[in-house]
């Protein structure tokens, strides 16, 4: 027999290293005379976009276009005493540190422009890969890095940034251990084999925030990825060890992660639209990395609501990860449970 459950959990998740002194990172920029630019920051890339919106955020900054930017591996030698790519805040922190090395390299070609055609500093602009100074010139960014060069103005810099406004003491746990706080709900329908255990989950529509997005297609795809995640996490992936002490799920083949079989039918995220950090964030955009695991959640409780619903109502037992062995023994123990009060 087939029984349905559906659920939704809303999730508030703060954003910071809790080891204050972790919320801190650093950013390397070199500006070639070609025009092209070198960005080292101190956050690791492993396929989340994490060096894609830092070099945005330094396309932002230049005016130039992305495809002049080359980020480089995450190197000691270049950006000393790196934090660690965690906590969801690599883009907070790396987005900022080189938003700082932009910006000055920015404001040395502002005043050497300035100097150079004989206008105010307020007059030069910076614009889709031009540079405007006043009513006496139009340069191509690379021409007026050639140019700044042969004066000798420096063309590297480097960018610091540490996270304001927060401090913890773990030991009275006092003060502001987070920066802001993310948002998100999600709600999840599953459906349950009442004689085998099994459960699929059938649809989930996610709401997410992430403030002002700074790069909207990898957020979606950040949510997706976390909820995913999540629902391996709370559904399949389990340890046990044998009688001896031996870990016996540590292997694909006994260790079930979520597969493309198990994406929904249906699956339907959006970010907020009227989404704006209230923090001075990176052009004001929220962290987007582990706060969309805890909105898998959903798919937790549908399955106890679908257990209820397949045993004649009440609050099932169900520990996760929500396996079938543990369906099952849930369906059966709210069962005797329901028998054992209509007696």
């Amino acid at each position: 027999m087939l029984k349905r459950g559906i659920a939704l959990t809303p999730v508030k998740f703060g954003i910071s290293f809790t080891a204050t002194h972790l919320n801190q990172a650093g950013a390397l920029l070199h500006v070639y005379t070609d025009g092209s630019i070198l960005l080292n920051h101190g956050g690791t890339e492993m396929g989340q976009g994490l060096h894609t919106k830092v070099a945005q955020v330094v396309a932002q900054e230049l005016q130039v276009d992305l495809g002049r930017i080359r980020c480089t591996a995450t190197d000691t030698s270049k950006v000393p005493n790196t934090s660690a790519t965690a906590a969801s805040a690599s883009s907070d922190l790396n987005g900022k540190a080189a938003q700082a090395a932009a910006r000055t390299i920015r404001q040395r070609l502002t005043v050497f422009a300035a100097a150079k055609y004989g206008v105010p500093a307020g007059e030069v602009g910076f614009h889709a890969g031009r540079v405007t100074i006043g009513d006496q010139a139009s340069l191509a960014f690379e021409e007026l890095v050639g140019l700044a060069y042969h004066a000798r103005v420096p063309l590297s810099a480097t960018g610091f940034y540490a996270t304001p406004k927060i401090g913890y003491d773990p030991k009275t746990m006092t003060g502001r251990p987070f920066f802001y706080f993310c948002y998100g709900a999600a709600v999840s329908e599953v459906v349950i084999d009442t004689l085998t255990g099994e459960s699929r989950l059938l649809q989930v529509d996610i709401l997410h925030d992430v403030g002002e997005s700074l790069n909207p297609a990898i957020d979606m795809g950040q949510v997706e990825g976390g909820f995913i995640q999540g629902v391996g996490w709370l559904t399949s992936e389990e340890l046990w060890w044998d009688s001896r002490g031996r870990l016996k799920t540590h292997a694909p083949s006994t260790y079930k992660i979520p597969t493309a079989a198990d994406w929904p039918r249906r699956f339907n995220v959006d970010l907020v639209p009227w989404g704006r950090n209230q923090e001075d964030t990176i052009y004001r955009s929220k962290a987007v990395g582990e706060p969309p695991l805890m909105l898998a959640m959903s798919v937790f409780f549908a399955i106890r609501d679908a257990i209820a619903a397949g045993a004649g109502g009440g609050l099932p037992k169900l520990d996760a990860p929500a396996t079938p062995e543990r369906i099952l023994g849930a369906l059966e123990e709210l069962r005797a449970r329901n028998a054992d009060a209509g007696r």
